[in-house]
């Protein structure tokens, strides 16, 4: 993704929380604040470079164009039903449940450490609870979960794109704010079976951008 540089803009650390936090809004379930979350991420725009806010902007653009119950049964036929598209991260990195819960410790263990609470209604490692966290609790910590765990992102934008989901480009966004994948690296992925990724909205702040720090 080119990444474009316009004058005064916020610094590249602050851009990739502000695109974390952008991302993180436009994937949780759609529901009665839908159209408030659309409207901050666009505002979210203007302090981004122009790579960075014309992804998060296809991605708002695609589903503004859809109506709430249009939006709400095309996240569940995404990221809900089951098979390739899942938002829980470990669920890309093992097939058997027990491995998961091992993956998942990495979650558990830096939400503890930076002192946040286990978000409840949504699994640790669900990409937009890991989103907002690195947005906003702990960047750094943050950064590293996202870092370790690229590959798993980078597979969830290749099946979206696939399918040409308009979230696609919200995964697209993230994954430009991390390291890049190869093509051995998403070969070696084990692939999820079916699963139920939810997330509850409460968790997802609204600040508009992430407060530089």
């Amino acid at each position: 993704m080119k990444r474009g540089r316009g004058r005064g803009r916020p610094s590249a650390r602050l851009q990739h929380r502000t695109v974390w936090q952008g991302a993180a809004m436009l994937l949780v379930r759609p529901d009665d604040l839908y159209l408030s979350r659309l409207k901050a991420v666009e505002e979210l725009l203007g302090h981004l470079d122009g790579g960075y806010a014309l992804a998060l902007g296809r991605a708002g653009a695609g589903l503004r164009s859809l109506d709430l119950k249009t939006a709400i049964l095309t996240y569940a036929l995404t990221f809900e039903a089951g098979g390739r598209r899942g938002l829980l991260l470990t669920n890309w990195m093992a097939e058997d449940n027990r491995d998961r819960v091992v993956h998942r410790q990495a979650f558990v263990d830096a939400y503890r450490a930076a002192g946040v609470p286990m978000p409840s209604g949504a699994m640790p490692d669900h990409l937009a609870v890991v989103l907002e966290f690195a947005a906003h609790a702990d960047p750094e910590a943050g950064r590293r979960l996202l870092v370790e765990h690229r590959v798993p992102i980078a597979a969830l934008r290749r099946v979206l794109d696939e399918v040409r989901s308009p979230y696609a480009h919200a995964v697209a966004a993230v994954c430009a704010t991390l390291p890049e994948v190869t093509a051995e690296e998403l070969q070696s992925l084990p692939i999820s079976g079916p699963t139920t990724d939810t997330v509850d909205q409460r968790h997802v702040h609204l600040d508009t951008p992430p407060n530089g720090r």
